[in-house]
Parts: C-alpha cells; structure tokens; sequence
C-alpha cells in the first residue's frame, strides 16, 4: 500500500471517480461528503494526505483546512472549482500545500500526490532534530525556538524543560520528575523551582502569543498539549 488518503469532495461522482482512481493507484482512500465530518476524519485518522474540496457542506475547505493545520502537518491539496486567483490564495493562506483547479486531469492530480508524499517522507527523515506543535517548533541541536517564524529567547534551563515537556506530549510529568530530568537527581535547591520556571514559560509562550500549551493538574503537576 502506497498510503492513506482521505478526499473531503462533496460531489458524489467526483469522490467516486477519485476514490476509484486512487485504489487503482494502491493507495488505501476514506472519503467524507461533508466539511465537519471531513474534519472529524481527518482529526482521527492517520491520513498520509488529504484531498479537500473548496466548497462544502457544514464547513467550508477554507475552514476544515484551518482546523487540520493547527493540530498536523498532513499535506493537503485543495480541489478549486474555477480557476480564481483569489481562491488559490485563499487555500494556500489556509496553510493547503497545493491546489487542482477543477475539471482536473487526473494524471496531474496524481503527479501532485506523489510530489507532496515525497516532501512529507523527506520531512519525516529531517524532522528528528525537531519538536513541533502547531506553529510552536523546537530545534533540539540549535537551542532555538521560533512560533510562527517568531524567535522565543529561553534560557538554558527554560529550553530543557520545554524539550522535556514537548517529548512528552500528551502524559502529566510530576513535579518531582520533571526536577528529577531537568535539575538532576542531586539537586537540593528550592523544590518549587518547577513552578517557576513553568510560570517563565508561559509568559514568553502562552501568555505572549495568546495560546496555551502548558496546563496544570492540580495535585499532580503539569502536562503539554497542542496549541488550545
């Protein structure tokens, strides 16, 4: 199997006719009719690559596209149905990777997907030096962290802990354990130390570029989830 892909059209013939042509192709393919339920989709499946419609029920592509960008980097390749300046900008501001102006010829449209895998295969390879999380990237050999292209100045121990933070997406870190990776085992400072540094972070992160990465859990300590 070459890989998953998931076409958000809401025209039954042409999801079919895609449909068809992509498992002919070996590729594996789910389908929606239906921008929220397209998102849903997208937000629980492991597509490898996504074909969007621009005009759709219950979300608009534009949107559905928005929604995926701020949780994954899936690349997306947006159906246009008029050959509109406009609407190609629109897609690709949306953070789309490419776009198809309908009627399509579908050996293009193939052409484009196998274009797109291959850049996310390469970026899989080079992204081992990295941690990411919306538009909140994390250079590990670089000591460098940028959100949305913005450089963040941390200090030493503030970088360790967001990398400590960051590797562990998703799971609460204790208090005592995050002391334990960061400050080390010997450490016999202030044990508070932790809460400190979460507030650093948040100021220079959450707090200045209104999002929130870092959450509390009262009683046990804190964990990191994608941008809310």
């Amino acid at each position: 199997m070459k890989g998953r892909i998931l076409v958000i059209e809401d025209e039954v013939k042409i999801a079919r006719f895609l449909e068809l042509e992509f498992k002919y192709e070996g590729y594996s393919v789910e389908v929606s009719h239906d921008g929220r339920e397209g998102y849903e989709k997208a937000a629980s499946s492991n597509a490898d690559l996504i074909v969007l419609d621009l005009m759709l029920p219950g979300l608009s592509g534009i949107e559905v596209c928005r929604r995926i960008r701020r949780q994954s980097d899936v690349p997306i390749i947006m159906l246009t149905a008029k050959d509109d300046v406009t609407d190609k900008v629109m897609g690709l501001d949306s953070g789309a990777d490419d776009y198809v102006t309908k009627p399509f010829a579908i050996e293009e449209l193939l052409a484009r997907i196998r274009v797109a895998l291959k850049r996310k295969d390469r970026g899989i390879l080079n992204d081992k030096n990295m941690l990411k999380s919306g538009k909140l990237i994390l250079f590990k050999d670089e000591y460098r962290i940028t959100f949305d292209g913005k450089e963040i100045s941390l200090s030493k121990k503030e970088f360790e802990l967001l990398k400590y933070l960051m590797e562990n997406k998703g799971i609460v870190l204790s208090r005592e354990k995050i002391l334990d990776r960061v400050w080390g085992y010997d450490y016999y400072g202030d044990t508070n130390v932790t809460d400190v540094y979460i507030r650093y972070l948040r100021s220079k992160i959450d707090q200045q570029f209104k999002s929130q990465f870092i959450h509390t859990v009262r009683g046990v300590g804190y964990i990191f989830k994608d941008e809310e």
